[in-house]
């Protein structure tokens, strides 16, 4: 399937003083949503957290793991919910486009004391062939059929998914998936015991997309009207 493109608009032409002219009175807006994104990251670190009491146990390609073991020794871990229903052959199409930008971030997280790595709920065999597949080389474990991805927001029972009963994105309404992507993040203190600090799922995710933010940047921007990502495909299955 062929992607869908718009054709660019005819764009407002101007003289090189000019063009500087707009594009220095747009940096102070650039300049201000920056100190806003610094401010609001500020906040964030300042949530409160909740304590982890449940134990949860993982499948990964080193065995069976619990959560805190995810950690692999240092304080902070960041979770990628990723989709991918025991069900299906394949990891979701968007989970996918995400975790395109994981590739080598994790060796940069791990010098800032941060472990990274993506859970789902398929068991580990399909998650290790696909990751073959794609070429991937973060960690990625699974959740199984525990309560790891309904806990933390990721996983819904069918009929609550379908009934717009299921509690995603911190409110119920919209119908959604059995599974949905998310981002979870936790902290072990000193003692071994597990804090969870935040979620964020939706678009909120955007921010984590090196690929959408090169995109924004461009005339066209995402070019998706009201077709969502649709336009998506695995890496390997575009046309050209």
């Amino acid at each position: 399937m062929a992607t869908q493109v718009t054709p660019i608009q005819q764009p407002r032409v101007v003289s090189h003083e000019q063009w500087v002219t707009e594009r220095v009175a747009f940096m102070a807006r650039e300049k201000e949503f920056t100190r806003l994104r610094d401010e609001l990251s500020r906040e964030r670190r300042e949530l409160p957290w909740e304590k982890v009491t449940k134990a949860y146990v993982f499948s990964g390609p080193r065995g069976e793991q619990t959560l805190a073991e995810l950690f692999e020794g240092r304080s902070q871990l960041i979770v990628y919910h990723f989709m991918f229903n025991p069900a299906w052959d394949e990891g979701c199409p968007g989970c996918s486009f995400w975790a395109d930008n994981f590739e080598g971030i994790d060796i940069h997280l791990a010098h800032r004391d941060i472990t990274f790595l993506a859970i789902s709920r398929a068991p580990l065999a399909k998650l290790e062939a696909y990751r073959k597949r794609m070429g991937w080389s973060f960690n990625w474990v699974s959740a199984g059929a525990g309560d790891f991805n309904y806990d933390f927001q990721a996983s819904f029972d069918p009929d609550a998914a379908k009934s717009g009963r299921a509690y995603y994105n911190y409110g119920t309404g919209p119908r959604v998936g059995e599974d949905m992507p998310g981002i979870s993040v936790f902290c072990k203190d000193q003692n071994g015991d597990i804090y969870h600090t935040y979620s964020t799922y939706s678009r909120g995710l955007d921010l984590l997309n090196g690929a959408y933010n090169y995109i924004d940047l461009t005339p066209k921007g995402r070019d998706e009207g009201d077709r969502g990502p649709s336009w998506v495909r695995r890496h390997d299955r575009y046309e050209d």
